[in-house]
């Protein structure tokens, strides 16, 4: 019997098959979510090689396309046939790569790891301080009882849970030191993929767009490349103009506060840094547990700590966030949020990092759909008309 497919209970019957099938497989994914999840987790385990060299050579791209395009365009490399300005330009990137790792390594994490394990020792003394700070208090401005017992009551919770956090902090580091050694094998795979991938780069999007061709329509193709490089626009300039500024604010924090002989310099400057990648939000982030870390040391300096993070702030949000990123985000504040919130609910940190850039991206596939919508019926497409 001959299928009539334009027919209206044909379509229906499709749907309905469709809902039904995906259902069960919901169910069948609920009702096993462990067995699931330990699938998911043994695909990915072998996929990460190939996940961290993309990444690799995702971040490692704007390095190498920096150097082909400015230090390496020149008329004697460009008349140059086959790969040889790829090969000198592959030799700059992973070169500047193998410097910063090795600075970072030689100098940095050795300081890092001294100033963790040094917190974690002088916790208990910095506790101790405090609390004699506070009978010292009490003894000489007899404080009511009921007011002083609450006070302490707090104190202890804050404490125990101080005591806990400086506990575990060598552990976590070890276990942090020991999950990269076991990963070793994977990040060296990952260097060999990311190389792979920068030598034929054009080759593989070409391959990719060919593909698209294939598969789709010409009108459903174009659009899907137009997303394609309307994502990588998004991503790859936040991502990367939000590195550059990261490191040169964790630079300038380093070198103000080692002017003011601020403790735990390198371990502070280390983290503005990273949270500094986060967008908005991110400075006041790593702020608040750094002026923590310095209080149990100086109140005052806890004090002026913050006061000079909100300078260099105000520098990095006026002066070279505006010069490096521009206006790479284009949504409100509340958005931000919003965003930051979701992704790091989601995804974790690694959310808190990409989950601003990839609502953007969605933020602007609704905003096309409604303006053509609008546009369809005739409305005005512009947000200030709406507002009375």
């Amino acid at each position: 019997m001959k299928i009539k497919w334009d027919s209206k209970y044909t379509t229906i019957s499709i749907y309905a098959f469709i809902v039904i099938a995906f259902s069960i497989v919901f169910y069948l994914l609920a009702s096993e979510i462990d067995a699931f999840r330990l699938k998911i987790n043994d695909t990915l385990s072998t996929f990460m090689p190939f996940i961290i060299g993309f990444v690799m050579a995702y971040l490692f791209n704007f390095i190498l396309k920096f150097y082909e395009n400015s230090i390496l365009n020149i008329p004697v490399l460009n008349k140059k046939k086959g790969k040889f300005k790829r090969i000198a330009g592959l030799l700059l990137t992973y070169g500047t790569v193998s410097i910063i790792f090795y600075l970072f390594f030689n100098f940095i994490f050795p300081q890092l790891v001294s100033s963790i394990v040094g917190l974690a020792n002088d916790i208990p003394i910095y506790i101790s301080n405090i609390t004699k700070l506070v009978n010292d208090f009490n003894s000489k401005y007899e404080i009511q009882e009921e007011y002083y017992n609450l006070v302490i009551e707090q104190w202890n919770k804050y404490k125990d849970s101080i005591i806990r956090f400086a506990t575990n902090l060598i552990p976590i580091l070890g276990n942090t030191v020991k999950v990269i050694i076991a990963s070793i094998w994977n990040i060296v795979l990952g260097i060999i993929v990311s190389i792979y991938l920068l030598v034929d780069k054009e080759r593989f999007l070409g391959l990719s767009r060919k593909m698209t061709r294939a598969i789709f329509s010409e009108k459903r193709a174009d659009r899907i490349m137009q997303l394609t490089h309307r994502s990588n626009n998004i991503f790859g300039k936040f991502l990367s103009g939000k590195i550059l500024d990261s490191l040169i604010i964790s630079a300038l924090t380093f070198v103000v506060l080692t002017i003011v002989n601020m403790p735990y310099t390198v371990l502070v400057s280390f983290i503005v840094g990273i949270t500094n990648i986060i967008p908005f939000f991110g400075p006041f982030i790593g702020a608040i547990p750094s002026a923590f870390i310095i209080v149990f040391v100086s109140p005052i300096k806890a004090l002026w700590f913050i006061i000079i993070i909100l300078i260099i702030q105000q520098i990095d949000g006026n002066i070279i966030g505006p010069k490096i990123l521009g206006d790479s985000l284009g949504i409100a504040p509340f958005w931000i949020l919003f965003a930051l919130l979701v992704g790091g609910k989601i995804f974790g940190f690694i959310g808190l990092i990409i989950g601003v850039p990839l609502f953007v991206f969605v933020y602007s596939l609704i905003k096309d759909i409604t303006e053509e919508e609008l546009k369809r019926k005739g409305l005005p497409y512009e947000t200030d008309e709406y507002i009375k």
